[in-house]
């Protein structure tokens, strides 16, 4: 009998060692800090399209000169709109390489209807890999290439890998979007 509580407890052991590994590959949020807020939506309709309609997304960067949000749709179209000194005040902080927003074509595994999502535009394999900032190119039909490591990942379905070697899915993060503004607050 001693010989089967010796492998119990050997085996619960492996057990808490599995449960406890700390990779962060498969959690649903990223604990990298990233912080936007965008007040009135509609000002911008690219971002507003993204966020109302499921399965459109949209690139979320800061102009080269630092004055302007750029929200970009997989076809190119561009919306800009100035950085106040509200949102300079709030401090802004845009991941590692910007932002993807947009809407999710079904709900989640829980959730009764489909919620708007932010990824970060770098690619997670290529950061986590080699620490490079390489990002992504959105692609109509709810999807974003690496052109550097080949991945491309299936916004639709929470960032995961559709295509190229297997890897780790996108970085997310949290959001919260009110049919007027949308909130970025993550780390």
């Amino acid at each position: 009998m001693k010989g089967h509580h010796a492998l119990i407890l050997y085996i619960m052991c492996c057990l808490l060692l599995v449960a406890c590994k700390d990779d962060n590959i498969n959690n649903k949020f990223s604990n990298l800090p990233a912080r936007l807020t965008v007040e009135n939506v509609a000002q911008a309709p690219v971002l507003f399209t993204a966020c109302e309609s499921g399965g459109e997304y949209c690139t979320v960067t800061v102009s080269s000169d630092g004055q302007r949000f750029l929200f970009t749709d997989a076809t190119g179209h561009t919306d800009a709109i100035n950085i106040t000194a509200i949102a300079a005040y709030q401090s802004y902080y845009p991941g590692l390489s910007g932002f993807i927003v947009g809407k999710l074509m079904i709900p989640e595994i829980g959730e009764n209807y489909p919620r708007v999502v932010c990824f970060d535009r770098a690619c997670s394999n290529c950061y986590q890999n080699y620490s490079i900032t390489k990002p992504l190119q959105l692609q109509i039909g709810g999807y974003a290439k690496c052109n550097n490591c080949g991945r491309t990942y299936n916004l639709n379905d929470c960032g995961t890998i559709s295509d190229g070697p297997a890897g780790r899915n996108l970085y997310r993060y949290r959001v919260s979007y009110n049919g007027n503004a949308l909130i970025i607050v993550n780390g």
